[in-house]
């Protein structure tokens, strides 16, 4: 529930806490954010709205999710979130995910920390629109993810970024010092069974380099895991694979739909990924780095 998560929010604008005003969301200096009916609330700072999943998008993951292909995944990324190891009993905050889409992995780690609440920040308004239902502990918020984040500073007890951007020195910035941060990438190999036959964009190799670079500056890694598993995914299923990731924006619907025919169905595919604990470094060591 939004209500949940306004005290960990801040305006775009100004930086000040924001309140509920009726069917809004305002700040000392007078900005106001209207609260949509669908339960989730704008924090666009203005300008050039970022560019985020489409309906058709959205709804391609939500069908993919639902059917429960990445049952096992979410599992283990809230196993994973349950079992850091914070160097504190109990910090305070909630878990923030970045990036969140329809709220599918951020609800897993909810329903196993139950004295949390969840912020779902996500560019798209549509994927807020089911993130903002999908849990009754879960906040949603239309923001742009690689910008500043309308977070407190230290509100976040766990942050997550599945499958999403990782703005460094901003999720450091609204961890607590004994938060964790956990990020969850493709491997190379990641539904590899379909990438050649219907020319997906490849991950890239050196993903766990590029990796490192952008968090070592402001994270020191606790722990990696990779997990693998397969799936058999039918013609509908593997449409909604590739339609609701960025291959979606290059794919031609017609030849798709061709080279999805020629294969077997269902087609036997494989889940790789590689989930990563982050401990946040201290702000002195940081400063200066923004």
């Amino acid at each position: 529930m939004l209500d949940d998560v306004i005290p960990w929010l801040r305006c775009p604008l100004c930086g000040a806490s924001l309140e509920r005003s009726a069917a809004a969301l305002r700040c000392a200096s007078g900005h106001a954010f209207d609260i949509a009916r669908q339960g989730y609330v704008s924090l666009l700072a203005g300008g050039l709205a970022p560019v985020g999943d489409t309906a058709d998008m959205v709804q391609a993951r939500a069908e993919f999710l639902a059917a429960g292909h990445y049952a096992r995944l979410a599992e283990a990324v809230a196993r994973a979130a349950g079992d850091l190891d914070t160097g504190a009993e109990n910090p305070a905050g909630g878990v923030a995910d970045i990036g969140a889409g329809t709220g599918y992995y951020l609800a897993s780690v909810l329903d196993r920390q139950p004295g949390r609440a969840g912020l779902a920040l996500d560019a798209s308004k549509f994927a807020a629109r089911r993130a903002a239902r999908v849990h009754p502990r879960i906040g949603a918020v239309v923001a742009d993810v690689r910008a500043r984040l309308p977070i407190a500073d230290g509100a976040a007890a766990v942050a997550l970024s599945v499958f999403a951007p990782r703005p460094a020195a901003e999720l450091r910035r609204i961890l607590h010092p004994a938060g964790r941060l956990l990020v969850v990438t493709p491997d190379p190999d990641h539904l590899g069974e379909l990438a050649g036959p219907l020319g997906l964009l490849a991950v890239d190799p050196r993903k766990e380099e590029r990796l490192a670079a952008r968090l070592g500056p402001y994270f020191d890694l606790v722990t990696h895991r990779q997990h693998r598993f397969g799936v058999a995914l039918r013609h509908q299923d593997v449409a909604a694979a590739v339609a609701m990731g960025p291959s979606s924006w290059h794919a031609d619907p017609a030849e798709l739909a061709g080279r999805i025919a020629a294969l077997p169905d269902p087609v036997p595919v494989t889940v790789s990924v590689t989930i990563w604990a982050f401990r946040p470094l201290n702000q002195r060591d940081t400063r200066g780095l923004r």
